[in-house]
Parts: structure tokens; C-alpha cells; sequence
């Protein structure tokens, strides 16, 4: 989500690298790939302060994979599904549903942008600034949805019902899953992802300061350790280690240095282990032999999926999609996280109404459900995420200096 996939974004701060072309890849100024120590010096040094370039096929890449998980939630599985249809997705889209059921792979393609869009934004910062970036991003959306969501879970609770007021308040702290209670968003699992690898991305990487050869030796260190958290198979080793989601966090890291300081047989290394890891994971997550029934997968789909989410951002990161400097992806791409945390339990409020209630055709429903959600990202966007996100921000970093301990 998240952008998780939707908790980065690449609009956000620090997003900018202006560059220039060496072969097939973009460089940064001044950062033409710097060897030893003459690397290492220059990758502490933050990206210049021109004119940012906003990476407008990063925003399209995003709200791509917001719209698969969309389409995923509304018509490529059974449950709360069909339950707000009033019979199986299948039935009422026999094509569609079964493109749809891969939609859930857009959550891959999220942690893949999360990693290139975390690492770009970090460079030059404190592991404070970071701290306070992350906050100011994440939560006032969040806690917008989480009103919102419960809100038409009490006005009509036969879609969802609303959870209790001890349950709602843990809801808040984002820390639902660990603390074993029940999510009032059903996309957040995703967000407690993306915590822990700005956790751990904090931690070994942003405490000491984002270098090349730090990220370099983070990306490596992360892919044994999920290796040796398989043969452990220990609940509190997966939680940390994220076995399953790290290879696509880790490919993302390494497409932004490739981005950063142009093609090199080491980071194309990573990358190619994180995808050779990740399409295994996939399979082994989303594919059940035998089983499935209406909705089921074929292995070879989902490794197509994944291989084409890999190549979408190698794209961006070697500049082969700088042409796609279009406006309207920028504004698409800042209503990523929020239409991402509604959709899902409010667009089955708008099926219900509109397909049980009001009869309305099955196509012509999902457009206006996807069309709602849209309009009420952009509410949140600029009457929430705005306004809000900055000024939380702005006061994190006063109260900071106010209480820093003099040089």
C-alpha cells in the first residue's frame, strides 16, 4: 500500500534527482559514478537543490497498482465480495474476474516503488527528519479513513460491522496486526509492512547516514537473513525479517542506486536475486494447486506479473520513461494512498447501495464505485493530507530544536 503501498510517494519530499544521461542510464549531477572513497563521499552528499524532477512514471506506476488491488477487492474474489454484489463476481464478470483475481499483485509492485521512493527520499537526511517525513505522511490520511470507514460501518453494518471502542483506538497506533486486533481497514496489514522496513531501513541504514556502499551492504545483509528466517521458521523471525515482502523492498533500494549512479554488475545482481526470490514467494503465496475454484491462478501469470512489475521500475530507474512527464500522473499519484486506504470497505458500501439497492447494471456500478472513491481521495487529499501532513511536520521539527540539547 504501502506509498505504502501506499505510505511513499514519489511526488513527496526529497523525491527530486536531476540528472544526466551516460549510456542507458540517467546520473545524477556531479555523481557520475564515483569509485572507493570518491564514491562514498559523494553518496553522503544530498541530491541538488534545482528543479526536482517528479518521476511522473513512478505516480503512474503507483496509481496502476492501486487500481489492480481495487479491481481485485470488487470483482476477483468471493466473501464480502459477493456477499455486497449478492452473488459471485464470476457470474456478473466472467472476463473480468478473471483478470481481476491477479489484481492482488499490485501490492507487490508497491514495495518494489516503496524501496526505490525511501531510499531517494532518505539521502541526506537524519534519521530524525525521516522519523518526521514518515509520520506526517502516513498518518493524518490514516486516521481520516479510519473515521470515515467506521462511520459507514455504523450507518450500515450489514457490509462491515464497526468494531468496539477499545478495538478502534489500538486501530489508531497502526500497530493492530501485532497487537492481535481486528484491522477497521483491511488494506492496513500492508501498512504494518511498510513500518517495519522503515524500521529496519532507519535502523542500519538512515541512523548513520544513506551511503551507496551502506544501502549496498543493507540490501545483502536483508536478503540472508530472509534466507536464514525460512530455515529458522520462527514467528518472530518472519515478523522482522519479512521473508516474503523483502525482495521487492530490496529491488527497489537497488533500482534507486542504479538510478542514482547508472548500471552496475553488482546492484543488477540484487536485483536479479530479489526476483528470482520474489516470483518464488508470489507463487507460493497466491497460487494453490488444485484449489481456487472460480478465482484460481496460474503460476505462470503470477511470474509474468511480477516479472513486469520488476521491469516497469528498472524502467524508470535506467530513465526510459521520462517522457511520461504528464501532469495529470503527478495528481494521480498524490491520490495513490488515500484512495488505496478507502476503497476497499467503502466501495463495497457503494456496490450494495447501487447494485442490491438501486438495481443498477454490474459494469456501470463498478465504474461508479471506482469514481466515487476517487473523488473522495481527492477530498482527502486536499482538505486532510494538505493541509494537515505539513503542519504536523512543522511542529514535530519545532518541538525537536526546542528540546536539542545545545552544541
Amino acid at each position: 500500500m504501502t506509498d505504502a503501498p501506499g505510505g511513499t510517494g514519489a511526488t513527496g519530499e526529497g523525491a527530486g534527482v536531476t540528472g544526466r544521461r551516460t549510456g542507458t542510464a540517467t546520473l545524477p549531477a556531479q555523481e557520475a559514478r564515483p569509485a572507493g572513497p570518491a564514491r562514498e563521499a559523494a553518496a553522503t552528499a544530498p541530491p541538488g537543490k534545482g528543479k526536482r524532477n517528479r518521476m511522473a512514471a513512478l505516480d503512474g506506476l503507483r496509481i496502476l497498482a492501486a487500481l489492480m488491488v481495487c479491481l481485485y477487492h470488487y470483482a476477483g474474489k468471493e466473501g464480502t465480495v459477493a456477499e455486497s454484489w449478492g452473488q459471485s463476481p464470476a457470474h456478473l464478470f466472467p472476463t473480468l474476474s478473471s483478470f481481476a483475481t491477479y489484481g492482488s499483485l499490485g501490492v507487490q509492485l508497491f514495495f518494489i516503488i516503496s524501496g526505490f521512493v525511501i531510499c531517494m527520499s532518505s539521502w541526506g537526511r537524519s534519521v530524525g527528519d525521516f522519523f518526521r517525513s514518515r509520520v506526517a505522511r502516513l498518518y493524518p490520511a490514516y486516521w481520516a479513513a479510519i473515521v470515515v470507514v467506521t462511520a459507514a460501518a455504523v450507518a450500515l453494518p450489514v457490509v462491515v460491522e464497526p468494531l468496539r471502542l477499545d478495538e478502534l483506538l489500538v486501530n489508531l497506533t497502526m500497530l493492530q496486526q501485532p497487537m492481535g486486533v481486528d484491522r477497521v481497514l483491511g488494506v492496513c496489514w500492508t501498512l504494518w509492512v511498510e513500518l517495519r522496513f522503515y524500521v529496519l531501513f532507519a535502523v542500519f541504514v538512515v541512523w548513520r547516514g544513506v551511503t551507496y556502499r551502506r544501502v549496498v551492504v543493507f540490501c545483502c545483509g536483508w536478503t540472508l537473513a530472509g534466507a536464514f528466517a525460512r530455515i529458522a521458521d520462527h514467528p518472530l523471525t518472519d515478523a522482522l525479517v519479512m521473508r516474503d515482502h523483502a525482495p521487492y523492498f530490496i529491488a527497489g533500494l537497488a533500482l534507486y542506486l542504479i538510478h542514482r549512479y547508472g548500471s552496475d554488475l553488482l546492484l543488477w545482481g540484487i536485483v536479479l536475486v530479489s526476483w528470482l526470490l520474489g516470483q518464488r514467494y508470489s507463487v507460493m503465496a497466491l497460487w494453490h494447486p488444485g484449489g481456487g475454484g472460480e478465482f484460481g491462478r496460474s503460476p505462470l501469470v503470477i511470474q509474468l506479473i511480477v516479472t513486469l512489475s520488476f521491469m516497469a521500475v528498472a524502467a524508470v530507474a535506467l530513465g526510459r520513461l521520462k517522457w511520461m512527464d504528464w501532469r495529470w500522473l503527478t495528481v494521480a499519484g498524490a491520490l495513490t494512498y488515500p484512495f488505496y486506504l478507502l476503497h476497499e470497505h467503502l466501495g463495497w458500501f457503494v456496490i450494495r447501495v447501487l447494485s442490491r439497492g438501486l438495481h443498477v447494471p454490474p459494469y456501470l456500478t463498478l465504474i461508479a464505485a471506482v469514481a466515487s472513491i476517487l473523488v473522495l481521495a481527492h477530498l482527502m487529499h486536499r482538505f486532510v493530507e494538505k493541509p494537515f501532513g505539513p503542519r504536523l511536520k512543522r511542529t514535530m521539527t519545532e518541538q525537536s530544536r526546542r528540546v536539542r540539547p545545545p552544541a
